[in-house]
């Protein structure tokens, strides 16, 4: 059972200026406060709240963990925005010309040692490679086995790659 209408809004009369408070004093930011502050409610709104016991208590343990989990999403986007700052293509500029030319180049590369593959390696190749289609499938489609289908996509694979290390 859930918390009815009438409750949540004898709830939100007596606790909601004091989540607010409480989410400013940690937050400092009015608009995250009120933020915070719906969603401890809508937590509430799940809960039959007639068995808890101690109802103010509950409510801010409700906030604290919100503020705990708020915690944790904020380490978690900086930790990333600090490895993504000490990758590899810091400062690097993706749409630098000489970067794209050499992408259609080794596209151009790609596409030209597709089409020296014969047509049955390059098929198997395309559909598990490139359109991600399962071993089983190929195998069925073709009437071969699985492990037949692996070694077509391995000579494929070598083949291309030997193919782009040549244009070198």
């Amino acid at each position: 059972m859930t918390a009815d209408r009438a409750e949540l809004k004898a709830l939100n009369v007596a606790y909601r200026p004091a989540l607010i408070r409480y989410f400013m004093r940690r937050t400092h930011n009015h608009a995250e406060a009120e933020d915070l502050t719906q969603e401890v409610f809508i937590r509430l709104a799940t809960v039959d709240m007639s068995v808890v016991e101690k109802r103010e208590a509950y409510i801010f343990q409700t906030a604290s963990n919100l503020l705990r989990d708020r915690s944790r999403r904020e380490r978690v986007r900086t930790e990333y925005r600090e490895d993504v700052q000490r990758g590899e293509d810091v400062g690097v500029d993706l749409l630098d010309p000489h970067r794209v030319a050499a992408g259609h180049d080794m596209l151009q590369t790609l596409y030209a040692g597709l089409a020296e593959l014969p047509e049955r390696t390059r098929r198997i190749f395309t559909l598990y490679r490139i359109e991600n289609v399962g071993k089983k499938t190929i195998a069925a489609r073709f009437g071969i086995t699985e492990s037949a289908v692996e070694k077509q996509v391995g000579r494929a694979m070598a083949f291309l790659i030997d193919r782009l290390g040549d244009r070198s």
